[in-house]
């Protein structure tokens, strides 16, 4: 069985194509690779599905930008070949290797942004959150294995021309678990 995967989120409503936090957004010197949803930091972040985590790493940090403050991501590949890259994490519960079954806590959702005086210099899209004070969310990509590393890519922006092949639009997918449909992606 498929799981939202942030039972308190402050909506199930996906942002729909264009809007922030939608997949392909464009985002000024980038597209969106992912969709978010908007929930409070520490809330918990669930398995969609059952699989191994592959990698764990750093996904947002002030080293990279100023106005970030540091989060984490997780990719976890299902018995589908596909992977799920669960980020925007303030705390990470698993550990490479891993299995994991859906609709364990994972993780809790993070603060990505920080609002400080190099916000000003910040991209139209980061300024827009902050002033709606969205500084906290979870970020979901899903990607066909096996995977190469997708680059040049920042922060769940996809910075070069042409959509990757192996990045899907998990849109659909999540609207199907909100509305209650188990179909197999």
């Amino acid at each position: 069985m498929k799981i939202w995967p942030v039972p308190n989120s402050l909506s199930k409503e996906i942002p729909r194509m264009g809007e922030a936090g939608s997949f392909w957004e464009e985002r000024g010197e980038g597209r969106h690779c992912g969709v978010d949803i908007y929930a409070d930091a520490g809330e918990e972040v669930l398995a969609i599905e059952g699989g191994f985590v592959i990698d764990i790493g750093v996904f947002t940090s002030p080293d990279q930008q100023e106005y970030y403050q540091e989060t984490h991501f997780i990719l976890i590949k299902n018995n589908n070949k596909v992977i799920f890259k669960y980020a925007e994490l303030g705390e990470v519960l698993v550990e490479l290797g891993d299995k994991v079954e859906s609709g364990q806590v994972i993780g809790h959702v993070g603060t990505s942004l920080t609002e400080n005086e190099s916000i000003y210099k910040a991209p139209f899209f980061i300024r827009e959150l902050v002033s709606k004070k969205q500084f906290s969310k979870f970020h979901l990509e899903l990607y066909k294995a096996p995977v190469a590393e997708v680059r040049p890519y920042e922060a769940g922006n996809y910075l070069g021309g042409f959509k990757p092949e192996s990045l899907i639009d998990p849109t659909m997918y999540l609207n199907g678990i909100a509305k209650g449909i188990d179909k197999a992606y």
